[in-house]
């Protein structure tokens, strides 16, 4: 299990508990799957979990994925996994900020209802694309090589 992290929220220092095992596994699966998809794309680089990413003046954030552009370091994809008892500072307060901060996609992959929340930018902030769930599949246009299967994600077995 990882430790206790600090993030910046509307300019305040957040105290973020321990991710759980479980939440841990979830996010192991999709880092590697991503990393696996972007290796021969050099205009997208994918941080390692959990890093700092800065939005704006009142925002620090440490999604549990991030991947950025390489030209500018701009966060394009964040997701985060939801935590049980403090999904209000993710599915609130952070997802308020990325929109603000035009992020192109957001996933939100929620352990508790073992689905995933997929989220694009519009002109008129973040848009709903659609909920994926049991043996529907996570894609994305942007990356060609990757997907994985919603079941498969959020198995309780070991990552691979």
């Amino acid at each position: 299990m990882s430790e206790a992290y600090q993030e910046i929220i509307h300019g305040e220092q957040v105290l973020r508990l321990p991710p759980g095992r479980r939440h841990e596994i979830i996010c192991s699966r999709l880092h590697a799957a991503l990393e696996a998809s972007v290796a021969n794309i050099a205009s997208t680089r994918l941080l390692p979990v959990r890093s700092s990413v800065r939005l704006g003046l009142d925002h620090e954030f440490r999604p549990d994925i991030a991947l950025i552009t390489a030209a500018n370091n701009r966060l394009w994809l964040a997701v985060e996994v939801i935590s049980s008892d403090d999904h209000k500072t993710d599915t609130v307060h952070k997802k308020e900020a990325y929109e603000t901060a035009r992020v192109p996609r957001l996933w939100m992959a929620d352990p508790r209802y073992d689905n995933v929340e997929v989220y694009h930018s519009s002109e008129h902030g973040l848009v709903l694309k659609g909920i994926l769930a049991g043996r529907e599949t996570l894609a994305e246009r942007l990356l060609p090589e990757f997907q994985i299967v919603i079941e498969d994600l959020f198995d309780t077995g070991p990552p691979p």
